[in-house]
């Protein structure tokens, strides 16, 4: 069995940070990520508490754990993010969420403060994973390109589309069916290009709707066809999906287990016939990855 910070992570789930409530219940939930939440689900006055809060649950919970636990600190620039790592890094949280991200100079800003906290603390040097939230405002698009430089602490690149549609006053950022409005759908795919270029996961922001679950499960099937590793969640009620969608079915991974073994047994042939299809090396590294994929989920169901 692999441990929990092993492989790609299919489900990401905010839990805020000033609920106790709240976070009770997500310990026996099966997110592979659980994001315990100090920024956008806490209000200005509720967080000095809500950092004592989260700061008891990892306390509850040593490191190395089975299920991993995050932190979405205040963005850098933000009069709480200081207090948020001082919090929360003696206590070893897998990694932290960084929103509003502006350029992957702030990834790097925070890798720094991380390494200061890791040496403090005897953990190993870069073992804390960052995500940056990296579309939330209109400069962060720019550099999109430049995460490959601090991919040595990225655990993934993931989008946001609220705040970015909030900062150029967009009206809406979806058409009435559901599907993302043009310059969405184009930052959608910069985030994907983006973390595949970084060779991290790329993490498909959320759906905001949790009572809709036909609603979701197509913004998963679509994320996971277009290249994305995982998605985002903001109700218990979507991990279940989105952890199905994002692990290969059984047909997936018998034709994938079917073409490693073609390309075994014919050592340097660059090109295949499979039931009629003509594969070459792309399709070897993908069949590669899928197998990787579901044996990655079938070490987290033991």
């Amino acid at each position: 069995m692999t441990s929990a910070g092993h492989g790609p992570h299919r489900s990401w789930l905010f839990v805020p940070g000033d609920s106790e409530k709240k976070l009770v219940k997500s310990a026996g939930l099966a997110a592979d990520v659980l994001i315990l939440d100090l920024e956008d689900a806490v209000m200005p006055e509720r967080k000095a508490a809500a950092r004592g809060l989260v700061c008891d649950y990892l306390a509850e919970r040593p490191y190395p754990r089975r299920q991993q636990l995050w932190v979405r600190i205040n963005p850098l620039d933000h009069v709480e993010a200081g207090a948020d790592l001082g919090a929360v890094m003696p206590l070893r949280p897998d990694g932290i969420v960084l929103p509003k991200t502006r350029s992957p100079d702030d990834v790097e800003v925070l890798g720094r403060r991380l390494g200061t906290y890791e040496a403090e603390h005897d953990f190993s040097v870069g073992s804390t994973r960052i995500l940056p939230v990296a579309t939330e405002t209109p400069q962060a698009l720019f550099s999109l390109g430049d995460y490959a430089r601090c991919a040595t602490r990225l655990a993934g690149i993931t989008w946001g589309a609220e705040d970015l549609a909030a900062a150029v006053g967009a009206t809406a950022n979806r058409e009435p069916d559901g599907r993302w409005t043009a310059p969405y759908q184009f930052v959608r795919s910069l985030c994907l290009f983006a973390a595949h270029a970084a060779g991290v996961e790329a993490i498909d922001t959320l759906w905001a709707n949790f009572r809709d679950p036909e609603g979701l499960e197509s913004s998963c099937a679509e994320a996971r066809r277009d290249g994305f590793g995982g998605k985002l969640a903001i109700h218990p009620d979507q991990v279940e999906v989105i952890n199905r969608c994002f692990t290969p079915s059984a047909e997936e991974v018998e034709r994938a287990g079917r073409i490693v073994e073609l390309f075994a047994a014919n050592p340097g042939a660059g090109t295949l016939a499979l039931d009629g299809v003509m594969l070459d090396l792309p399709h070897l590294h993908q069949a590669r990855r899928i197998l990787a994929l579901a044996a990655a989920a079938n070490d987290r169901a033991d």
